[in-house]
């Protein structure tokens, strides 16, 4: 491709909006332009990055055993009733009416419409297994769409589906589907881990999400420095250090009698542990909720951090969020800031670590006031203690025991077994070998073929521009004259273009009378992984070969350069 023909509007100026790295590369670099907030264009350099990574993706899609189809981005909301997401999905799923007054959605995502289209037309085991992909336009209305194609309103993803008889097929369909994320991922060069996470508003069991790593992503991650664990934040265990219970059965009986103490205005746990003068690891934090149609208190130290993604799973519930003032003061009778679990007459649930407890500082359920001597078990009562807390510094593996490391990361995929969750409510049985009707075993594999694009520049650029690897670079091979006018040069230029062309090598050729010096600063930043520089020295015969990525240059003959090409030309 000739570089005078092809659009690609380079600039020098970083833009106003753009604040990651990637973001500012791709603006810069001429792949996107933004439409409106949260909504990008691709341009002919990034529709070519991107056509790269659909291939990849979708070769290793049909490797695995999946078969490819296309669905409608426009559904009906009837099957997201049907599912029940109409209403859970929340405010991010973009609703409208067709002409004849009819709800409808674009799709965020498509198990309502796959299992609908399976439950049609697969009704027998011997149909069965099934993986079904499409690799199409997705619609999210995010409320703050940042960081260019990291969180847009409209992004291009690969979502695949498996339909199994039973668990152990989910597994094996699993499995297959682990292995071909992560040949994509280590295809395009990234750095990137494999680790727990939370289903969201997707749903199912198992899952893991697929991180690049990298201190600009939003996602955090631990991972243990011993062994295999790693997690997403949200979903990171908590395990708790061995701990004597009769030792602290032995010391609660020998904590006083609660006592009501004045606490006038201190309302946070910063505020209180100052003012009695006790650590926040002796006092506990109670949070009121509104979990579905009930209120919950939640007890944690007051030194940890609850995990409101932990919460929700253990109570099993769609809606959870804090409760408001109105309710805290009708619960508890108190001004917020003030809760406590004794004498509460709602579900109380507690973290682990409260159980290990001798006493604690808890809010009175009354206005500038709070207990201390509280004691565990004599007090109050819980329900349940459960593994609610934020992971943290000092914890350790839960796994192994071992230490553990955060790191930062961007979300490029993410696997779910969903069971039967889609299956049951929108019909997609099969009769098995006795004739029985039983529900299919559902998988969810997602990618964000968009988002893969920014995660890879993240993690491959320098202070001149992007460093494409070979797989997914919009050219092999960037060919630039410094003088185009000048005959020789051209001449050499246009033999090497023709010469790597038959060769099956793709080349951009810089043919443009520019300057040299806004040629190479283009070249940089474009990031090709290989370019061609022809200057004085091509009446020798000779030209300049420079690696983007290790920056290293060496003078060829063009000639030689040619015949050589398959030994070079590799990431």
């Amino acid at each position: 491709m000739k570089q005078s023909t092809m659009l690609i509007p380079t600039m020098r100026e970083v833009p106003a909006e753009a604040e990651m790295v990637s973001h500012r590369l791709m603006l810069r670099a001429g792949l996107i332009r933004m439409l409106v907030s949260g909504v990008y264009m691709f341009l002919p350099l990034g529709m070519r990055v991107l056509q790269k990574v659909e291939q990849i993706v979708r070769e290793e899609m049909n490797r695995a055993g999946a078969q490819e189809v296309l669905l409608s981005a426009l559904q009906p909301a009837e099957l997201w009733m049907k599912s029940g997401r109409w209403d859970t999905y929340g405010p991010e799923l973009i609703r409208l009416q067709d002409r004849h007054g009819r709800p409808m959605v674009l799709g965020p995502t498509h198990e309502e419409v796959i299992t609908a289209l399976v439950a049609a037309e697969v009704n027998s085991y011997r149909r069965l297994p099934q993986i079904l992909y499409q690799i199409q336009t997705k619609f999210r209305d995010e409320r703050r769409p940042r960081s260019g194609l990291l969180r847009g309103r409209e992004f291009v993803m690969k979502d695949a589906y498996s339909f199994d008889v039973d668990e152990a097929g989910l597994a094996e369909s699993y499995r297959r589907m682990y292995e071909a994320y992560c040949r994509i991922f280590e295809r395009m060069g990234l750095d990137f881990r494999a680790v727990e996470a939370d289903a969201g508003a997707i749903g199912g069991s198992k899952t893991h999400e697929f991180i690049v790593l990298s201190e600009a992503g939003e996602d955090t991650i631990v991972s243990c420095r011993q062994c295999e664990y790693a997690a997403n934040v949200e979903k990171a265990e908590i395990r708790l250090p061995q701990a004597d219970e009769q030792a602290v059965v032995a010391a609660r009986q020998q904590v006083g009698p609660m006592e009501k103490v004045h606490t006038p205005g201190m309302k946070t746990i910063e505020e209180v542990s100052a003012f009695l003068s006790v650590s926040p690891d002796r006092m506990v934090k109670t949070l009121l909720y509104e979990a579905d149609d009930r209120v919950v208190a939640v007890l944690i130290r007051g030194d940890h951090e609850l995990n409101e993604v932990k919460l929700k799973s253990h109570l099993g519930v769609d809606k959870l969020a804090l409760a408001d003032e109105e309710t805290v003061r009708k619960v508890t009778g108190a001004e917020v800031g003030f809760a406590g679990p004794v004498g509460l007459s709602v579900d109380i649930v507690a973290d682990q670590a409260v159980a290990m407890m001798t006493e604690a500082v808890v809010g009175a359920n009354e206005t500038d006031a709070h207990y201390v001597h509280a004691v565990p078990g004599r007090d109050f009562s819980v329900m349940a203690y459960l593994d609610l807390r934020m992971v943290q510094e000092g914890d350790t593996c839960p796994r192994c025991g071992g230490d553990i490391q955060f790191a930062r990361g961007i979300e490029v995929g993410h696997i779910f077994q969903l069971g039967t969750r889609y299956s049951e409510k929108l019909g997609a049985y099969y009769l098995d070998e006795n004739g029985q009707r039983r529900p299919m075993i559902m998988g969810c594999y997602g990618i964000g073929i968009t988002r893969l694009i920014p995660a890879v520049i993240e993690q491959s650029h320098d202070e001149h521009g992007i460093i494409w690897p070979r797989s997914i670079a919009p050219f092999d091979v960037h060919l630039v004259p410094v003088n185009w006018q000048d005959e020789v040069q051209r001449r050499v230029a246009e033999d090497l273009y023709q010469r790597l062309q038959e060769r099956g090598v793709e080349v951009l050729l810089d043919d443009r009378p520019e300057r040299v010096g806004v040629k190479l600063n283009d070249a940089d930043l474009i990031g090709i992984p290989w370019r061609i520089l022809v200057g004085k020295k091509a009446a020798e015969g000779r030209v300049e070969l420079k690696n983007r990525r290790t920056g290293e240059v060496v003078e060829w003959e063009a000639t030689a350069l040619v015949e050589r090409l398959d030994e070079w030309l590799v990431d």
